[in-house]
């Protein structure tokens, strides 16, 4: 008997802590959303390029892939490939595509270089 009782005031608590909670989140929504504008933007300052490939190769383009200056020479494009491969070869789960587009830029690279 003890059991059922000490069940049920259990339960009732559970509802009443249920209820303060739902009258509450108003409040809470209103303070999350005064706490996320007072955050600093961070997509300004990220370092990765946001957008996706042209259509057609380009030095800027294959510069952004590989990671260096688009004016690098062909031994800092030699290195800056197989860095980037060896993270996205799709041998080692990278995705196949990617690893096409890193093969292009080397490839513009190399034959474009100065």
């Amino acid at each position: 008997m003890n059991g059922v009782i000490l069940a049920g005031l259990g339960v009732a608590a559970v509802a009443f802590t249920g209820k303060y909670l739902l009258r509450q989140m108003p409040n809470a929504a209103k303070t999350f959303n005064e706490a996320m504008k007072n955050l600093p933007n961070f997509e300004a300052s990220s370092k990765y390029y946001k957008g996706g490939f042209d259509q057609k190769m380009n030095r800027r383009e294959a510069a952004l892939i590989l990671g260096i200056s688009p004016s690098a020479n062909k031994q800092k494009v030699k290195d800056a490939f197989k860095k980037v491969m060896a993270v996205n070869h799709p041998d080692r789960g990278g995705s196949p595509y990617l690893a096409s587009k890193i093969n292009e830029a080397k490839d513009y690279l190399e034959k474009h270089s100065r």
